[in-house]
């Protein structure tokens, strides 16, 4: 292993020609998809193991394998989906597709081009499944010089001729995973994707159009894409005027940057750090018409969440609050799906309290793995400092985890804030000085 290292670290620093520069980056490359291949074969290993021993300790059926998308992941330095993406992956590959596996090994086919026609093939039974890597694969000279995207046809064609009923069951799998998602975009934007049937799509996007070219024919000075945009915030919201915003958005801001001018970031729930001028912003939108309440969350003189503890088993709606503005996303290393379980870090059987100390939030798969036989996990962090958690693996392999910092206030203005805002449903969380 460390020989490998060496002789990586030296290729960018040997002096060489152009034709030896290019020769090493081809090398790396099929160095890339070896590797590729190799940690399929690994994971499909680890995922064997896992299942042997979780059949040894009679895990109930439905559990057996629980945790190894996850400990995938975390060796690859992933999120869990990933991880789980990544071994599905890595099973077609060993399982149903030889050639493709085959030509990853000999350096010939990349990661992302054998992903490929695992997804294009993902519908068929195992047996077509072969029968295509054979006629793509069998001699991988049949798809040099392809682009990814004639693969994918070339596949997909395939596909349809072996199974015209499985692409017919695909569309419906897919008409079953609509849904809508939203991403942070540079220069404080975010993207709301839609996921629609194909027809449902077109109509929305025909809709958006069609009050653009009349408000356009008008004389509106705004752009096409603007008042598509703007029309589409105010069908879906129901509001008269897009930049009002009537529904509940939570903002967590020092008081330094809310009401004294500070520069400090806001954390907007569902999107991430934004401007505190920006903040300001948002929360006077939302003060017009109504009245919103300043929670006091944050302690100056630790920079901690204040602390929140319970005797219920389960998490209550404060508490519960608490830690979706503490941790933000999923507190697994390299997850960023958003917080959908407020999960016990020493389980309730083994005498863990409902405390904001010993919880954290989790995204549904990663607390379902830790359940696994062989997870364990503990708070470690000191009680009046930032929250930490340490996960560790069947294999010993730990995992730290440290809530994000939250808005700290001006050190050189302490004081205490009283405020009252208007606008009931926006949850303003501020932080206060000591």
């Amino acid at each position: 292993m460390e020989d490998v290292r060496a002789w990586i670290n030296g290729l960018p620093t040997c002096e060489a020609s152009e034709l030896e520069l290019v020769e090493r980056i081809r090398v790396l490359e099929e160095l890339k998809a070896q590797a590729a291949a190799a940690q399929a074969r690994l994971a499909v290993d680890l995922d064997s193991a896992v299942r042997q021993r979780h059949e040894e300790l009679k895990v109930p059926a439905a559990q057996v394998g629980r945790g190894v998308p996850s400990q995938v992941a975390a060796a690859r330095r992933e999120s869990p989906f990933r991880g789980g993406r990544h071994l599905g992956f890595a099973k077609a590959l060993v399982a149903e597709m030889p050639h493709t596996l085959a030509a990853m090994e000999a350096g010939l086919l990349s990661e992302w081009r054998a992903t490929i026609l695992a997804r294009e093939t993902a519908c068929l039974s195992g047996e077509d499944r072969r029968s295509i890597d054979d006629t793509l694969l069998a001699d991988p000279a049949t798809v040099e010089g392809w682009g990814d995207r004639r693969l994918a046809a070339e596949a997909k064609k395939l596909a349809d001729q072996l199974d015209p009923e499985a692409q017919v069951k695909r569309n419906a799998r897919a008409t079953a995973d609509r849904r809508v998602s939203i991403r942070p975009s540079p220069d404080t934007m975010a993207i709301i994707s839609a996921l629609l049937p194909v027809a449902q799509g077109v109509a929305v996007w025909a809709a958006l159009k069609t009050v653009a070219d009349a408000l356009l024919g008008e004389g509106d000075e705004r752009t096409r894409g603007q008042i598509m945009a703007d029309t589409l915030v105010e069908r879906v919201t129901g509001q008269e005027v897009a930049d009002d915003v009537p529904v509940q958005v939570t903002v967590t801001i020092s008081d330094e940057a809310l009401l004294a001018g500070g520069s400090e970031p806001a954390w907007l729930a569902d999107y991430g750090p934004i401007p505190a001028s920006l903040a300001r912003r948002v929360v006077d939108t939302a003060t017009k018409n109504a009245i919103a309440t300043l929670r006091r969350l944050y302690v100056a003189s630790t920079g901690q969440l204040a602390a929140m503890d319970s005797t219920a088993t389960a998490f209550p709606k404060s508490l519960a609050l608490f830690i979706d503005l503490r941790d933000q996303i999923c507190r697994t290393p390299w997850c960023d799906a958003p917080i959908r379980h407020h999960d016990h870090v020493r389980s309730l059987l083994a005498g863990g309290p409902t405390t904001a100390q010993n919880g954290q939030g989790l995204c549904e798969q990663c607390n379902y793995a830790k359940e696994a036989p062989g997870w364990s996990a503990r708070p470690t962090g000191p009680p009046d400092g930032p929250h930490e958690v340490e996960t560790t693996l069947p294999t010993g392999h730990t995992l730290r985890s440290r809530a994000p910092d939250p808005p700290q206030p001006s050190e050189l203005r302490p004081r205490v804030v009283e405020a009252e805002i208007f606008k009931p449903d926006v949850a303003i969380a501020i932080d206060y000085a000591a």
